[in-house]
């Protein structure tokens, strides 16, 4: 089975890992094991939400203008754009933050989807409407991510989930991912082997 298509996670994938969510939900008020962020936003009130869309915004500007790409980054997107493979970045985080953090690096991604746009991660939607807007199939994508959303997400598509061990808790999200990475460079050996694995059945 031929790659056509990449989809990226953003933060902790194509850059250094910058949230600390803890702090986010001290801040919005929210206690530690409230779980997701956006997911404990739909349970507020109006005015609760605008609270918390603010501070969430605040710490995605910070994100934006502190950005670092983690190792490996640019030169595996040059390396894919080289081979005709196409580029999706699908991310919890606003599509602008995306397209900002693009231009600050000189990146350039043919379809980006954010959480203004559909039911995000661990939702299949984000990478579904990727491989339709790119014109691929899902078995034809691999789906690059640090965290349990991305590889759900790629396997509810059933595209090929592609997990980077750099997340503290790699360990748990491993039996979810249909190969690991070390780093982003790797993705183009097992591109070019040619031995990439079946996308993994999602179990719900």
């Amino acid at each position: 089975m031929s790659i056509k298509a990449v989809i990226f996670d953003l933060d902790g994938t194509l850059t250094e890992p910058f949230f600390d969510f803890d702090a986010i939900r001290r801040e919005i008020g929210l206690p530690e094991d409230a779980g997701p962020i956006l997911e404990a936003m739909e349970k507020m009130t109006k005015a609760q939400r605008r609270k918390a869309e603010e501070v969430l915004e605040t710490h995605e500007r910070r994100a934006v203008e502190q950005s670092r790409l983690n190792p490996g980054a640019r030169q595996t997107l040059a390396a894919l754009r080289d081979r005709g493979i196409l580029i999706g970045v699908v991310t919890r985080n606003r599509r602008d933050n995306v397209v900002a953090v693009a231009d600050k690096h000189g990146l350039q991604f043919d379809c980006i989807m954010g959480r203004e746009d559909g039911p995000v991660k661990p939702n299949a939607f984000g990478v579904l409407r990727i491989c339709e807007r790119l014109g691929v199939k899902p078995r034809q994508a691999l789906v690059v991510g640090d965290y349990l959303f991305d590889l759900l997400s790629a396997n509810a598509a059933g595209a090929v989930s592609v997990l980077l061990v750099s997340h503290p808790q790699a360990d748990r999200f491993m039996r979810h991912a249909a190969f690991t990475v070390e780093h982003l460079g790797q993705l183009l050996e097992v591109i070019e082997s040619g031995d990439i694995p079946k996308p993994i059945a999602s179990s719900g």
